[in-house]
């Protein structure tokens, strides 16, 4: 499995037979799967969901939008929740080209990439529940 290790952004081969939770990047030696959302910028958004193996959850954000500043601790806890998935933060405000490439039109918006590839999207904000149910959603369409 490969998994873009979430310190300093180097893709790193995890066997099959190893945990990627206690996997520890081959360059700057610390653990490369981090439970927290992981603060994207443009130098490594694109390297971070097209190298990671595990999908990758991103939420689509902004400092002015009360819902996504409300989301933020749901997301932060199903990250927490959420072993087998990799969770991300774009600051919209700052990353403009980004959100405009990935065609953010409302805030908060989660994205679910698999190997690069979007597989859902959602719009608005969710409580734990409904995030759940939306992430069980998404990772069925990738088990087809």
């Amino acid at each position: 499995m490969n998994i873009v290790c979430a310190n300093c952004f180097t893709t790193n081969h995890i066997p099959d037979d190893k945990d990627h939770n206690k996997g520890k990047c081959g360059k700057c030696q610390q653990g490369v799967y981090s439970a927290k959302p992981v603060e994207l910028t443009s130098n490594n958004f694109y390297a971070f969901i097209e190298r990671n193996d595990l999908p990758v959850v991103v939420d689509f954000w902004a400092s002015w939008c009360g819902p996504c500043q409300n989301m933020a601790p749901v997301f932060s806890k199903v990250s927490q929740d959420s072993p087998t998935l990799l969770f991300a933060k774009v600051n919209t405000e700052q990353i403009q080209q980004i959100a405009a490439k990935a065609n953010i039109r409302s805030l908060p918006t989660l994205v679910f990439f698999h190997k690069g590839e979007e597989i859902d999207r959602i719009s608005g904000g969710l409580n734990e529940i409904q995030m759940k149910q939306w992430l069980g959603q998404s990772l069925q369409k990738i088990s087809k």
